[in-house]
């Protein structure tokens, strides 16, 4: 058995907290050629299973957590728990398969189990099918989400070496642990609470501030809605180097543009300060990178939404992460998680709860940017196409967006909160026309590369 990391944990508090939410990250792999045969795939997941030992393994917690929950064996582990087939109706289209990745976006994972689900989808247009892999947000984050499904993937003679799982610890040390914690609580305890100030203290403020209403925060439902933006990373990167930015800022300053846009068809003014986004920051060492757990810390600048021009709004999206960055806001948060390790879990189990309940008013969005496979991966053989990510929604959050980078394309996977967002194609559109606008501004300042 091995424990939880506060984190780890606190995503499973946060979905406690709200009956709304499922707060499982996936990701959708489209192939080539017609789908396997159940038993194809049986034989296929059955050996990949062997590749990654967190998924024969379940949560489980203790009693008034009293410790942290830890991974342990599942005694009674049965795939089909854990696969489902579907078939699209006609016209068996993107839009069909956007209503299933939808449908499993809203769906809980079952505690009972390992916490992650296989659906494929049979009979998408184009003689393709796709491979739907979610996993609870307790067991991954961004880029451990990614690493896992590159190892569903088939596997290559240069694969790193399978998942070493964490050294088991028995009762007896645990319980020790949990003496040293609760003797370190007089120590600890001012420090975290020190800490949490002040990484916390920027977004509380906000929280609590008077502020101007947006549709993009509020109450959310139980069902959801999808959408999908593509675009070329060759063309992002063009635009990169025009104007001295990375790709994560050209995708952030299409994503604003599409924010922008949203707020004007709804009537709202896109003024300044309007709207803040949560962008997560992988504080996850070049070791760590087959380790199923979260490694993350944030930063939340406002957008830039008020700018009209398409390269001030670059400009002012790459000073704002860049400020933000330097002020140290995702190392103060880092640091508040090391500080937590120390602490009695059920003091974390509280914080986190509190959280999740807390009416926040001042994140209107989340985007976060996940650095996709570097080869070409293939399923049972069959050669992944694309690959769509797709992340949960909570905290009042309307609606988060997932950019993934897989060969030659950068894709945003948008999710939405079903009731107040039926005009979620918007925020795709304003993406892909945000990424156009770029383009074609930056196209006079690069050298021909034309022969």
């Amino acid at each position: 058995m091995s424990e939880l990391h506060p984190l780890d944990g606190g995503f499973l508090e946060l979905e406690d907290a709200d009956r709304h939410i499922s707060l499982g990250i996936g990701a959708v792999a489209v192939m080539a050629g017609p789908a396997p045969t159940r038993s194809e795939f049986t034989d296929w997941l059955t050996a990949c299973l062997d590749r990654v030992g967190r998924l024969r393994e379940r949560v489980r917690g203790s009693r008034w957590d009293v410790a942290a929950p830890v991974w342990e064996a599942d005694p009674h582990f049965d795939l089909a728990h854990h696969v489902r087939w579907t078939a699209l109706p006609e016209p068996n289209d993107e839009s069909a398969l956007r209503e299933v990745i939808a449908t499993e976006l809203a769906e809980r994972l079952d505690r009972d189990h390992p916490l992650w689900r296989c659906v494929v989808v049979e009979h998408l247009a184009g003689d393709r099918w796709a491979l739907i892999v979610q996993a609870h947000h307790a067991m991954v984050d961004g880029i451990s989400g990614m690493t896992l499904f590159e190892r569903l993937c088939d596997p290559v003679d240069d694969e790193p070496a399978a998942e070493a799982s964490p050294k088991s610890r028995g009762p007896a040390a645990r319980w020790f642990d949990l003496t040293v914690r609760v003797a370190r609580l007089p120590v600890a305890a001012p420090r975290w609470a020190i800490s949490t100030a002040r990484s916390l203290v920027p977004v509380v403020f906000a929280a609590v501030a008077p502020s101007g209403s947006s549709s993009l925060n509020g109450p959310i439902g139980r069902q959801r809605r999808y959408v999908v933006a593509r675009a070329s990373l060759t063309e992002v990167r063009e635009v990169g180097t025009a104007y001295s930015a990375s790709v994560n800022d050209v995708a952030l300053a299409a994503i604003t543009s599409a924010y922008r846009t949203l707020l004007i068809r709804r009537g709202e003014d896109p003024a300044a300060r309007r709207v803040r986004i949560l962008i997560p920051v992988s504080v996850r060492e070049s070791t760590a990178d087959h380790v199923l757990d979260n490694r993350v810390s944030a930063i939340i600048p406002h957008l830039p939404v008020e700018e009209s021009d398409p390269v001030a709004r670059l400009a002012a999206v790459h000073a704002r992460v860049a400020h933000h960055r330097a002020r140290g806001e995702a190392d103060a948060e880092r640091s508040m998680l090391v500080v937590a390790e120390s602490l009695p879990y059920a003091v974390v189990a509280l914080a986190f709860r509190l959280a999740g309940r807390f009416p926040q008013r001042s994140v209107t969005a989340l985007a976060t940017n996940v650095p996709g496979p570097n080869r070409r991966l293939t399923v049972n053989r069959c050669p992944v196409l694309e690959i769509l990510p797709c992340i949960p929604i909570a905290m009042r959050l309307r609606t988060t967006i997932a950019i993934l980078s897989y060969e030659d394309r950068l894709v945003f996977g948008i999710t939405g909160d079903y009731d107040t967002t039926p005009d979620i194609d918007v925020l795709a559109e304003g993406i892909e026309s945000g990424i156009s606008e770029l383009l074609a501004s930056a196209a006079g300042r690069l050298p021909d590369q034309r022969g």
